[in-house]
């Protein structure tokens, strides 16, 4: 199995390997901001299991049903420059909470929405500091 695949002279990470990094930073950050904030509950019987399958879940959401969203909360979002974004991100929590039922459970507009940033953040640090340093070494060497 190949880390890194180029084609076209694009340079891309295997999909595999790509879905590994970001379960991992969303069970991460899942289970940090349970612990931490009453906001987001997981059932503490499979404690991790439920993390990772609330991270399955929102990467799922986050490559199928976001972009649709995105596309049609294009205006709004345009027009509050952004803000609305991260909405979005507590919509697909939200749907999550529904999906998982009394296993993952959110509460609290306002707290969601911290939890909504920091997922945007552990976005932009894994592919600044794992995801792009990959593609940089093995662009160099392929």
């Amino acid at each position: 199995m190949k880390l890194i695949i180029i084609d076209n002279k694009k340079v891309r990470l295997n999909r595999i390997i790509d879905w590994i990094i970001y379960m991992f930073g969303y069970a991460l950050v899942l289970i940090t901001v349970s612990i931490v904030f009453k906001s987001v509950t997981i059932d503490p019987s499979y404690y991790g299991l439920y993390g990772l399958i609330a991270a399955i879940i929102i990467y799922t959401l986050n490559k199928t049903v976001k972009p649709i969203i995105f596309l049609l909360t294009l205006p709004i979002t345009g027009l509050t420059m952004g803000l609305f974004y991260p909405f979005i991100n507590i919509l697909i929590l939200k749907i999550t909470d529904f999906i998982l039922g009394d296993y993952f459970e959110t509460t609290g507009i306002f707290s969601l929405f911290f939890v909504a940033i920091l997922i945007s953040v552990m976005n932009i640090l894994m592919e600044l500091f794992v995801i792009k340093p990959i593609l940089y070494k093995g662009g160099k060497n392929g």
